[in-house]
Order: structure tokens, then sequence, then C-alpha cells
């Protein structure tokens, strides 16, 4: 796949941890959200499941566990102060 760097604004504190992130916690980063832009901006509106299930499955072929997702997810929730 052929990649391009974009500029997105995100708020101080995501792109503080995102520097801060190691090379490969930023490749997974980076991965998720060229999945999730992808998704959003491919103009279709199909169920939310199927969504995710191709997200996951996508993600997986690209080195992600399953776990590594929980993981980041975990991580998010802890730092959101859920």
């Amino acid at each position: 796949m052929r990649t391009e760097t974009i500029p997105l604004a995100v708020d101080a504190e995501a792109a503080h941890r995102f520097r801060e992130a190691s090379p490969e916690e930023r490749r997974k980063l980076e991965l998720l959200l060229s999945l999730r832009l992808s998704e959003l901006t491919s103009g279709c509106a199909r169920p939310l499941m199927d969504l995710m299930d191709e997200i996951g499955t996508d993600a997986e072929a690209k080195g992600l566990t399953p776990n590594d997702l929980e993981s980041m997810l975990r991580d998010e929730r802890i730092a959101d102060g859920a």
C-alpha cells in the first residue's frame, strides 16, 4: 500500500502522546487512523459491526493482534480517566 503524509490537526494531548510513543506504537496508531479515515471518507453507509469487523481484519493483516488493539483501547481509556 502506497502511503502519503497529510496534515492532521489533533488536540495537544493527543499530539504529545503520539510524539512520545515508540516507533512501533506510532506505526500502529498511523495504521488505525488510516483505516478509520478511509472508512469515514468512503461514503458507504454500512452497519457499524461490519465496519468494525473489516477494520479488525485489516489491522490483523497488517500485524496488529486483538491484544494490541485491546491494549491500545485500554491505554486510551486510562488516559481519558475512564
